[in-house]
C-alpha cells in the first residue's frame, strides 16, 4: 500500500480547515500579519495540495496596516454549501478593522468577496457548519466574562446565508472537558449517523495541546464531552516527541467514505525549538460509538499513513528557483502587512523582482519594502542574485531570516560594498560578521543544518563562501520569540530611515531542501 508523509504542507501552516466540493478538496490556514491572507490549497486526494491564490488578495479585503507580530488573521474555516464557498476568519487587533468577518465566492480560485463584517460575532475562531435540513449556524469562541485566564466557552447562533448575518438566539454550547479547561478554542460542528459532533482544541497550542469533542440531539445542545477526552494530544510524549502541540482539527469526509482530519502540529529540533512553526498534518479518523477515533491503532499522529482510496493526483513541482521571468509574483510571496504603495516591479528591468529602497525597515512594525516565502524544511538553501549599488550610507539590500521584527537574521549588501551579518535578538543588533565584495552583481545565502545555520557570500558566479562562524538557529524559533508564525526568508531593500530614490535587483531567488 502505497504511503504518504506528514506534514502535507511544511512550514508556517497554521489552523488549516479543509472542506470537499465534489471530488475536490480545499483547505486554508491563517496567515497573521502577512498579505495576501489566507492561502487557499487544491487537492484531489488529500496528500498532494496547490497553491491557488489567497482569500484575500485586495488591500481592500484586509487592512493590516500597523497589526503587530503575530497579530492579523486568526483561525479561518472553510465551507461549500450549495454551489457557494465561505470564509469566515478574525482579524485580531487591526487598528482600522478587527473582529469577524465572512467572505464568498463561487470559484475558490477566482475572486472572492469583500469581507461582511460581523460586531455582534463576539470572540473568535469562528466556524460555519450547514445542517442536513438546510439550516446554517455560526460557532466561535469568546473568553468567559469575568472568568478566570484562559477560560473560554463555545457559543452557537443561526447564519443567514443571504444577508451574511446572524439571527435568532445565542446558545452556549459547550466548556470544556476539563473542570479548569483553557483555551477551549477552533470549534466544529458536524452531524454523524443523526449525532450532532462539536470538534475543539483545548489547552492552548503549545505543548499541552488537545483535540476533545462532545455530541448532542440537538444542533443547539446540551452538549456532553466524552469520556474518552482528549482524542488527541502529544502531551504525554514529552518534549523529546518528533511531533508535538496537536491540535485544532477540522474533519472531512471523501467521496469514498472515508473520514480524514487535517490538524495543526510542530516539529522541535535541537532540543524544543520549532522554527518551521505549526504545520499541517493529515491523520486517518474512524468512528466508534458515535465519536471520532483519530489516528486508529496508534492514537497519535504519525509521520506516515496509508494514502486514502482516492486516485493519487500529484500536481507539477514548483521550480527551486524563481527567475522572476513571470508577469506576476508567484503566490507563494507575501508581504509583511498591507502594502500602502506598489514598491516592487517585475517589468522594470525584465527578468529581475525590482524592490524600491524605502525608509522603512524590517526592525518596524510597518511594511518594508520585502517579499518573503516559508521556511519548510530543517536542512534548506537559500539564496538569491542581487545587483545593487548604495546611493547612501545608510542603504542596504539582501537576505532575511525573518521570525519577527525583533527576532530575524539580515545578510545585507551596503555601502562601500561591505556584506553584513547582523543578528537581531530580543530587539537589539548584533553584528557577526562583514566582508567587501567587487563591484557587480553578488549572491547571499543561508545554508542550516538542523540548527547551525551559516551565511554564505559569491561575487558574481564564483564560488560560495562562509561569511563569519555558523550561528544558532534557535534564536529564531517561537520558543525564543514567542508569537505564532514559523520563519519566512524574505529579500529586502532599505534605506535605514532614510528617504531614497534608489531601487535593489533581484535576478533569482532559490530555496531547495538539503533534507536526504
Amino acid at each position: 500500500m502505497a504511503q504518504f508523509t506528514n506534514p502535507v504542507l511544511p512550514g508556517s501552516h497554521p489552523d488549516p480547515s479543509v472542506c470537499r466540493a465534489g471530488s475536490d478538496f480545499y483547505l486554508v490556514t491563517s496567515t497573521f500579519e502577512y498579505f495576501p491572507g489566507l492561502p487557499i490549497y487544491h487537492s484531489r486526494d488529500l496528500v498532494h495540495w496547490r497553491l491557488l491564490g489567497h482569500v484575500l488578495d485586495r488591500p481592500s479585503q484586509l487592512p493590516l496596516q500597523g497589526v503587530r507580530a503575530s497579530g492579523g488573521l486568526y483561525a479561518p474555516t472553510i465551507r461549500h454549501h450549495e454551489g457557494v464557498f465561505y470564509v469566515v476568519c478574525t482579524l485580531v487587533d487591526g487598528t482600522a478593522k478587527s473582529g469577524n468577518f465572512v467572505v464568498t465566492a463561487t470559484d475558490p480560485a477566482g475572486e472572492w468577496s469583500e469581507p461582511r463584517w460581523l460586531p455582534e460575532a463576539d470572540g473568535f475562531d469562528p466556524s460555519l457548519f450547514f445542517d442536513d435540513d438546510g439550516g446554517a449556524w455560526w460557532t466561535a469562541t469568546r473568553e468567559v466574562p469575568g472568568g478566570r485566564p484562559g477560560q473560554t466557552e463555545v457559543w452557537l447562533r443561526e447564519f443567514d446565508t443571504l444577508g451574511l448575518d446572524l439571527v435568532g438566539e445565542e446558545h452556549v454550547l459547550w466548556t470544556g472537558a476539563l473542570r479548569d479547561s483553557v483555551w477551549l478554542e477552533a470549534p466544529h460542528l458536524y452531524r454523524v449517523d443523526g449525532k450532532y459532533v462539536l470538534l475543539c482544541a483545548e489547552g492552548g497550542t503549545d505543548f499541552e495541546h488537545s483535540v476533545v469533542v462532545a455530541t448532542a440531539d440537538e444542533v443547539t445542545g446540551p452538549y456532553t464531552g466524552s469520556r474518552l477526552n482528549p482524542l488527541l494530544t502529544h502531551r504525554h510524549l514529552g518534549r523529546g516527541h518528533p511531533i508535538a502541540a496537536t491540535g485544532h482539527a477540522d474533519l472531512v469526509r471523501t467521496q469514498t467514505g472515508q473520514w480524514f482530519a487535517v490538524l495543526l502540529a510542530t516539529r522541535p529540533y535541537g532540543g524544543y525549538f520549532d522554527n518551521l512553526g505549526r504545520e499541517t498534518f493529515l491523520v486517518p479518523v474512524s468512528w466508534e460509538a458515535g465519536g471520532p477515533v483519530f489516528s486508529p491503532g496508534t492514537g497519535r499522529v504519525e509521520e506516515r499513513y496509508d494514502v486514502p482510496d482516492l486516485p493519487a493526483h500529484p500536481w507539477p513541482r514548483a521550480a527551486a528557483t524563481d527567475d522572476f521571468d513571470a508577469p506576476v509574483l508567484d503566490p507563494a510571496w507575501m508581504f509583511l502587512r498591507t502594502p500602502d504603495e506598489v514598491f516592487w516591479s517585475l517589468t522594470d528591468r525584465p527578468g529581475h523582482l525590482r524592490l524600491a529602497v524605502r525608509s522603512e525597515q524590517v526592525t518596524d512594525p510597518v511594511t518594508p519594502s520585502i517579499v518573503l516565502r516559508r521556511q519548510q524544511h530543517q536542512d534548506f538553501h537559500a539564496s538569491c542574485e542581487l545587483d545593487f549599488t548604495p546611493a547612501g550610507p545608510s542603504e542596504a539590500a539582501g537576505l532575511v531570516l525573518l521570525q519577527n521584527n525583533d527576532h530575524h537574521v539580515r545578510l545585507m549588501l551596503g555601502a562601500g560594498r561591505e556584506v553584513t551579518l547582523v543578528l537581531r535578538v530580543g530587539g537589539r543588533d548584533e553584528p557577526l560578521a562583514g566582508a567587501r565584495v567587487p563591484e557587480g552583481p553578488v549572491r547571499l545565502g543561508f545554508e542550516a543544518t538542523g540548527q547551525e545555520h551559516r551565511a554564505l557570500v559569491a561575487a558574481g558566479d564564483g564560488e560560495w563562501t562562509p561569511l563569519g562562524e555558523p550561528f544558532d538557529g534557535r534564536v529564531l524559533s517561537t520558543r525564543a520569540a514567542g508569537g505564532f508564525t514559523g520563519v519566512h526568508i524574505g529579500l529586502y531593500a532599505t534605506g535605514g530611515g532614510a528617504p531614497s530614490t534608489s531601487w535593489a535587483d533581484f535576478g533569482s531567488f532559490t530555496y531547495r531542501s538539503l533534507e536526504g
